[in-house]
């Protein structure tokens, strides 16, 4: 029984962290799309839509891939990759957390530049809010990477 559950935990892992990783990827590449086809007001409304939907499902896998991940390596000693995946666990959850805020400031930036009859694109706050947003999204998908990376390092 003890393999069953294990093997179970496992494919809980593999999927969420699947939903994870492929949706993040899945945003760069519409992100890119709708750059390139949609109107500034289409593109507020679209990822406003967007992100809500996806927190609702990028949220509930991140949080079961680390709980899951958690779980696996419960009886693994705490070395170097074990303290490091925790740390790293720990500063994706936070940084997330900023950057849905951030996300939502954006998203209020150019919805209030489009009410106002402006160019979001040529407002500083916003050209800097993307800057930002681009270095989020990076760093979130390092620490997500580097999850992945040292857990298939401590299954191994």
């Amino acid at each position: 029984m003890a393999n069953l559950g294990h093997g179970l935990l496992v494919t809980v892992l593999v999927l969420s962290t699947s939903i994870w990783m492929g949706g993040y990827v899945a945003i760069g590449v519409v992100a890119r799309s709708t750059t390139a086809t949609l109107a500034p007001a289409q593109r507020v409304a679209f990822f406003r839509a967007l992100g809500r939907a996806y927190l609702w499902v990028g949220t509930p896998a991140l949080v079961i891939a680390l709980a899951s991940g958690a779980l696996l390596a419960r009886d693994h000693a705490w070395d170097a990759a074990l303290i490091t995946s925790a740390t790293v666990a720990a500063l994706l959850v936070i940084l997330l957390a900023v950057a849905v805020r951030q996300a939502r400031r954006m998203t209020r930036l150019r919805h209030n530049a489009l009410e106002s009859g402006e160019d979001p694109a040529t407002l500083p706050a916003i050209r800097n809010g993307r800057r930002s947003a681009a270095g989020l999204r990076a760093v979130l998908g390092v620490l997500s990477l580097i999850l992945v990376v040292l857990g298939c390092f401590m299954a191994g």
